[in-house]
């Protein structure tokens, strides 16, 4: 499987030599002894320049607990000590130092090397609590908890505000520009306005009417498409980037996800296929027994219960394949290999990505309000419809320009900072899921050069 460029698969070979990679120091025990090199004998006198041991000591790292009681007028061994500082005696796994009494020199549970098991400031069971994870970006490099998600999308939208907003206005001014050229010239048609609210009017003139709504509205569902795949493709490059804390312009986001846009149409007109599969199976049975003349209320309770089933099932493939477009964009994956990894990543955590999803729609919604419904009031005030004529369903006037301009204008704005939250996180949850199943953080880290312990030591999740 190949990855995102600078990202590497999950996991790492082994070095030739059958070491980690990263590990430091001596291939094997430094107070062996070589194979041209004769095992010290107790008593003897250790070679070298270094001080010289007595012929009743023992050298270095061979002292052994005493067995029998103690001589009389010796005083009695010390207590092990209990739980405190380090735990653990001088020298050993987080004693005040290594050397020649216990571990060796400079090991990791040295008094100069905090962190170590039992260690000064240690983690385990001393006073600091896991260390941080890095964070390169805009996220740690851990499993995130439902706010870090949150703000993960709010900081990538912040901190890259020129590649963001722009990505994101050019494509709400191309769906609003639609919407706004179908509404002034199609609806406001006052031969389309008066055929609609004609009831004498006969089946020909409906159906010209009905026709020339349908064209204008399928011409504003496809600058729609197209502008979101191509605004999904580009904010799903930006927010992989800002996870490594390396910044991209909109014509470098273009450059790496051109390639993969294709597919990405690809992959949404499947499941599209998908939804409404699902969906006319459910209506199946409904429509088998009406043209099979079956009872009115039966054939009523299949189309219902049909329908009901139908859309708890697309429910259920929608969270489960959510994850399908960073896949696909992040991975170089194909349509149905982004599919798979999407139901893969998502198995056992489904009520958690539908949370999170449903969590991330409802603020993008009530932020859109905040900045739409003010715009609708000052366009209905401007345009002189008036609060009644805003809300008004009777009326067979037709909005002005003015009052279609500025609401255009509001949800311009509105879908501005929306379609970032969504996308972003979208791919932060692909992050997320990856990361706590397949230990992404490691390749992150090294693909934004982290280094240290900290690169892939867990800190503490603030909540999942």
């Amino acid at each position: 499987m190949t990855d995102t460029p600078g990202w590497a698969s999950p996991g790492s070979a082994p070095s030739p030599d059958g070491r980690e990679p990263g590990a430091s120091g001596p291939d094997g025990p430094t107070d062996r002894p070589g194979p041209a090199e004769p095992a010290a004998q107790p008593g003897a006198h250790p070679q070298g320049s270094g001080p010289k041991w007595s012929s009743e000591q023992p050298p270095a790292g061979q002292w052994s607990a005493p067995t029998g009681p103690p001589s009389p007028g010796q005083a009695p061994p010390p207590p092990p000590p209990g739980p405190g500082w380090g735990g653990a005696q001088p020298g050993g796994p987080g004693g005040y130092g290594g050397g020649a009494h216990g571990g060796p020199p400079g090991g990791h549970g040295g008094y100069g090397a905090p962190g170590g098991p039992g260690a000064w400031g240690g983690w385990n069971g001393g006073w600091g609590g896991p260390p941080p994870a890095a964070k390169p970006g805009v996220i740690p490099l851990r499993p995130l908890g439902v706010g870090e998600i949150l703000d993960g999308a709010v900081s990538t939208m912040r901190t890259y505000w020129r590649t963001v907003l722009g990505i994101s206005l050019t494509v709400a001014v191309l769906t609003q520009l639609g919407v706004l050229l179908l509404q002034g010239f199609v609806l406001k048609d006052s031969e389309t306005t008066a055929t609609l609210n004609n009831p004498d009017a006969s089946a020909d003139e409906v159906l010209r009417v009905l026709g020339s709504l349908a064209v204008g509205s399928g011409v504003v569902l496809v600058i729609s498409v197209v502008a979101s795949i191509i605004a999904t493709a580009l904010l799903t490059t930006v927010t992989s980037r800002a996870v490594l804390g390396k910044p991209v312009s909109a014509g470098e986001a273009w450059r790496d996800a051109r390639q993969q846009v294709p597919k990405l149409f690809g992959l949404l007109f499947l499941l599209g296929l998908i939804s409404f599969g699902v969906m006319l199976a459910g209506a199946l049975p409904g429509i088998v027994s009406a043209v099979a003349g079956g009872g009115k209320g039966a054939t009523i309770a299949l189309f219902v219960l049909g329908l009901l089933a139908a859309f708890v099932v697309l429910v259920w493939l929608t969270v489960r394949f959510s994850l399908s477009s960073p896949a696909l964009m992040l991975e170089r994956q194909g349509i149905v290999k982004s599919i798979g990894r999407s139901a893969k990543l998502v198995r056992g955590s489904w009520w958690r990505v539908l949370g999170i999803q449903l969590l991330a729609a409802i603020i993008a919604n009530i932020v859109s309000s905040l900045v739409v419904i003010p715009f609708t009031l000052i366009a209905g005030a401007a345009g002189g419809e008036g609060m009644v004529g805003i809300f008004s369903t009777t009326t067979s006037e037709t909005p002005s320009w003015t009052f279609l301009i500025l609401s255009a204008i509001g949800s311009v704005i509105g879908a501005m900072l929306t379609l970032p939250i969504n996308a972003g996180v979208t791919v932060l949850l692909y992050i997320d899921q990856r990361i706590r199943r397949e230990a992404l953080d490691l390749e992150l880290a090294r693909a934004a050069g982290v280094q240290g312990p900290t690169a892939s030591t867990p800190g503490p999740v603030p909540g999942s």
